[in-house]
Parts: structure tokens; C-alpha cells; sequence
């Protein structure tokens, strides 16, 4: 027998998992979860887990309580870890009490690992403190929807209204007309602040505000639907001084990455954390070439060479792979200049134990050529490890000026065999190689790009799209990952709006 950990995943960003639940979640052998959870966080799974998805939203089962109750025992006959991971807390309306005892029942070790539920954390991210000195000593949780079982109401609506300054209202959109009049007729004043937060923690975050008589009405004319918290009290007033997510600068922005799926994290999480909606949508794949003879050979003989110039982190990360392979480390490189392209292969060199000699001052080749004009280059001998394709004009440089520049592929990118389905139309769609152009007009077409507005890592990529016909509205002045967010943030700032 196994165990089955009811894991609390947050309110919707990823991030907000308790460490606790974010370490059992990477060990687990399956992964059972709701309607709820924020799917980036799947990508945190190791690979042979088993991931299944059991539905659960407004008015809409994937399977029946009782069918999830019965998978779980099942699983847990056959895997150590089995992992139950629920939106928000499991045992705050989330029916984790009821999974857990009817497993305890049938024999099967269970933990509670709690988690943030969107009862206290959506309404702080829309600015909303629960209790204040000077506003609210005491808060109730409810829940918007009683079980369907019940022959009448449990809930004392006169309490809540005499008794709790504030009301916090889960799993209420489909009965705010019916909350709302049921709090007035048990004597809830009708201009009580309330606060109606969908979606609450994530960049599509959307709120209405208004008074308790005309809430409904509000949340109809704003397009407000479930999953959404429903915050009623004076100390919803506060929200216009404490709101804080919404002032991202690019809060309410979709936007697209196209990096390899292994190298998109860094930028998303750069986008995210200005308030953007990530979608990830990878165009390239990179796989070593394997054997690789050429690789060997150089490696074998590194001592001849006096520089080698490194233009991308895959390359650092290649290169030292097949350093360790034939039994090298960097020990090897005792005497030779090193060269990376920009800050990104500058500290993935520095995690291989290597500090560079020289940085570009422009973080393109050119840059690379502008730092070899400074060098002695006749007679002296460079590596360059590299793509399968990419540009000559570093090699190019070097052979003019009466040197030897050897090329060595390391790696080649292609295609992604499973390209991921684009469902929604992203505000900005991010370029950060010339690979990432072509291979999205191949999967997709172009038409999208002439509707969307267009952000590239620097001049390289811009004069690919325009080849192409693609306008492009946003270059990074800085070729990198931080410049090109930078970039997107300028132009958001000085446009107001997309």
C-alpha cells in the first residue's frame, strides 16, 4: 500500500506552494488534480509520473466524487506515492475531508499537506486585508454552494451579519444574487463594500467593486464568472490604497514565448513576474549531434588553441558535457582567453568554474568581432563551438585577419515533433533567435504575427521577420533575455495601452 498525500496547490500562481507540497508533488509516482490547478505547475513532475485529471468545476464533473474516491484507492494499492492536489487548501471547501476519510477507511495512510487557500491570498493580491485594528476584528469563510444532500440551509445568515465584520464567500458566483438578498433580508446593509475577485493571483486576475444592493448587477456587466472569491465588508475600502498586482507593468498582458521548452523558464518567469500571462509555446527543439567525432578530436587536442568563443549557453553547456564525457574537466582550458557572447554564457561558464576574459559590449557577434579587433589575431588559433547552423561571420573574421578558426557543431535544433496547440491569441509574441521565426511560421502560418504585436531579442532576429513581412514593434536594445523583457516594459509604458 502506498500513500496518498492531499497536497494544497494555492489559488492559481504555481509559486504560491508550500515547499512542503512542492517536494512530495516531484517525488510522486501519479498526480490526480482539479479543474483548478495552474498547469505550469505539471512541469515541475519528474517524467515516469502519472498525471490524471479529474475535472471539477461550476456545474461541470470531469468524473464523480465517488469515481475520484475509488481512483485514489486504486492507485494507492499500486504506487508508493500517490498525490491528491487540490486548488487552494484540500481541507478548505475542497472536500479533502471527505477523500481522506474514505481512504483512512479502506486502509491507506494518508497526510495533509495544507496549502494557501484563495480565501486569504485572492483578496490580498486585490489589495484587500481581511482583518485591520480600525476596520475588522473578526472574518468568516462560507462557502457559496451547500452540498446538494443537505435538506436545508445550515448556514446563520443573522450571525453573519451581527456578528463578522467580514464575509468571504467561496464557490459563490452562481448564488451572488441569492447571497446578496439573503444577507439584506437578514439585515446587511445594502451600501456594504464588496469585492468580487475572478481568477484572483493570476495575471487575468479581473475584479468588480461596488455595494452589496447592486453587486450582481456589476459582476453580470464586467463579464464576472467562476472561479471567483466574493469579499463583503467594510474593509474592502481599502483595496483603492493597498492594490498592488494590477500595477504591474505588464499586468493583463498575454504574451508568447517561442525559446526550447528546457530554456523558456528564465524568460516566462521574468514576464510573470512583471504581472504577464506566460503561454509557452516552443518552436525549436535542441538535440546534441551525436557521435560526435569532430568534438572528440578537438577536445584531444585543446592545447593548441588560444581562444575559444562561446555564442550561446547551449554551447557552454554542450561543450563542457563532452569535456566530462572523455574524462576532461576544466582544468583543460589552463591558458586559454575565453569569450562568451553575453551575461547569460557568461554565467553558465561561471557555473562551470570558468570566469571569462572578455564581455562584448554589444552581445551579438559583432560584439564578439568588436572584442577580437582588440586582439592579436594573425597566427593565433580559435575554437568555436557552436549550432549546426549559424552564422560565419565570427569564423569569417578571424581567417581574414590571418588566423585559424575552427567550427565545431555541437548541436542541432529542429522542429518540435509535438508542437503545442495555440488556443488563444497572445497580446505579444517574443523571438529570440532566427530558428524561432521560421520554425513558428512553419507550425502556425504568419497570419498571427500580422495580428499580434511582434518583440524581438535584437537585429539578427528583427531582419528575419522582416524578410518574412513581419512588422516588428518591439527590439531589445540590450540582446538578451532581461533586455528583451525591458524592451516589452518600455513599450507597454509609452503605448498605455495594446
Amino acid at each position: 500500500m502506498g500513500t496518498v498525500y492531499l497536497v494544497g496547490a494555492g489559488p492559481g500562481d504555481f509559486k504560491l506552494i508550500t515547499l512542503k507540497g512542492f517536494e512530495i508533488f516531484q517525488k510522486a509516482d501519479v498526480v490526480i488534480y482539479d479543474y483548478l490547478i495552474n498547469r505550469d505547475l505539471l512541469n515541475f513532475c519528474k517524467d515516469t509520473a502519472e498525471l490524471i485529471y479529474v475535472g471539477k468545476k461550476a456545474s461541470q464533473h470531469e468524473l464523480p466524487q465517488s469515481d475520484i474516491n475509488k481512483l485514489l484507492l486504486q492507485k494507492a494499492k499500486s504506487h508508493d506515492i500517490v498525490v491528491r492536489l487540490k486548488g487552494g487548501d484540500p481541507f478548505i471547501f475542497g472536500r479533502g475531508g471527505e477523500e481522506a476519510l474514505f481512504l483512512v477507511e479502506h486502509g491507506i495512510t494518508v497526510e495533509i499537506i495544507p496549502g494557501v487557500t484563495s480565501a486569504i491570498s485572492v483578496p490580498a493580491y486585490a489589495g484587500i486585508p481581511l482583518t485591520h485594528r480600525n476596520y475588522a476584528s473578526t472574518v468568516a469563510f462560507i462557502t457559496g454552494q451547500e452540498g446538494a444532500t443537505k435538506v436545508k440551509s445550515t448556514i446563520q445568515w443573522k450571525e453573519l451579519v451581527h456578528g463578522i465584520d467580514t464575509l468571504v464567500f467561496l464557490m459563490g458566483m452562481k448564488n451572488l444574487s441569492e447571497i446578496k438578498n439573503k444577507l439584506i433580508g437578514a439585515g446587511k446593509n445594502p451600501n456594504t463594500p464588496v469585492c468580487v475577485i475572478q481568477w484572483g493571483t493570476l495575471p487575468k486576475q479581473k475584479i468588480v467593486t461596488g455595494t452589496l444592493g447592486i453587486i450582481d448587477r456589476l459582476a453580470i456587466e464586467k463579464g464576472i464568472k467562476a472561479p471567483a472569491v466574493i469579499v463583503i465588508g467594510k474593509i474592502v475600502e481599502l483595496r483603492n490604497k493597498l492594490m498592488w498586482f494590477e500595477k504591474k507593468p505588464l499586468f493583463g498582458t498575454t504574451i508568447a514565448v517561442t525559446r526550447a521548452r528546457h530554456q523558456s523558464l528564465k524568460l516566462g518567469e521574468l514576464l510573470s513576474e512583471k504581472g504577464a500571462q506566460v503561454i509557452y509555446i516552443p518552436t525549436i527543439e535542441i538535440t546534441p549531434i551525436m557521435p560526435n567525432k569532430k568534438l572528440k578530436q578537438t577536445i584531444g587536442s585543446l592545447h593548441t588553441y588560444d581562444g575559444i568563443i562561446f555564442t550561446s549557453v547551449n554551447s557552454v553547456s554542450f561543450f563542457f558535457n563532452g569535456l566530462m564525457k572523455y574524462g576532461k574537466d576544466s582544468r583543460t582550458l589552463n591558458g586559454i582567453k575565453i569569450i562568451p557572447i553575453g551575461n547569460a554564457t557568461t554565467m553558465r561558464l561561471i557555473s562551470r568554474g570558468i570566469i571569462p576574459d572578455i564581455l562584448p559590449k554589444e552581445f551579438s557577434s559583432e560584439g564578439i568581432i568588436e572584442v577580437l579587433k582588440t586582439m592579436k589575431i594573425r597566427n593565433k588559433k580559435f575554437l568555436l563551438p557552436r549550432a549546426k547552423e549559424a552564422r560565419d561571420v565570427i569564423a569569417e573574421y578571424i581567417t581574414q585577419k590571418g588566423g585559424t578558426c575552427d567550427v565545431v557543431p555541437l548541436y542541432k535544433t529542429t522542429i518540435p515533433k509535438n508542437p503545442a496547440l495555440l488556443l488563444e491569441k497572445p497580446d505579444i509574441i517574443t523571438f529570440t533567435s532566427s530558428s524561432t521565426v521560421t520554425n513558428f511560421i512553419a507550425l502556425y502560418g504568419s497570419n498571427i504575427l500580422k495580428e499580434s504585436i511582434i518583440a524581438s531579442i535584437g537585429p539578427i532576429t528583427s531582419e528575419t521577420l522582416k524578410k518574412n513581412d513581419i512588422q516588428v514593434h518591439i527590439e531589445a536594445q540590450r540582446y538578451d533575455i532581461p533586455g528583451i523583457v525591458e524592451a516589452i516594459i518600455e513599450y507597454i509604458k509609452h503605448t498605455k495601452t495594446l
